[in-house]
């Protein structure tokens, strides 16, 4: 068990406890000899070099995670649109419970034209009289 890990990249040691497993890893002739070139090169050893690669491979984010990320967040969205669509509709049942209406029950004919409402005039009222409409 080691003391502390030294950060290659920053120079910093952090200092707790790090408990390494040994383990093999099966790779072609060809890595193998590209990484004992590049251990001379660097003056590391193949181990430090192989642990720093599954390190970076570890830390990046790949198609599926920045998939799932992305439906993770569609789904947040949807719920909380959902609950905002559930405190309206609450809303405007107690609203209808507890105010009073005006026009409750009176028919009223007309039209919106440019987002006001225009009441039907007395030809449109007595044409859909005549028509039973």
């Amino acid at each position: 068990m080691s003391k502390g890990i030294i950060d290659i990249i920053y120079g910093l040691v952090y200092c707790f406890n790090v408990s390494r497993k040994p383990f093999t890893l099966r790779i072609e002739s060809a890595e193998r000899s590209a990484l004992q070139n590049l251990s001379v090169l660097e003056g590391r050893p193949i181990n430090q070099l192989l642990n720093e690669a599954i390190k970076s491979y570890l830390s990046q984010r790949g198609q599926k995670e920045r998939d799932l990320e992305a439906t993770l967040a569609g789904l947040r969205k949807y719920r909380e649109q959902k609950d905002t669509i559930k405190r309206a509709i609450v809303a405007v049942v107690e609203a209808e419970m507890t105010q009073a209406d005006p026009l409750e029950g009176e028919l009223m004919e007309g039209q919106i034209s440019g987002g006001r409402f225009e009441p039907a005039g007395p030809v449109q009222n007595k044409i859909r009289r005549l028509l039973g409409a």
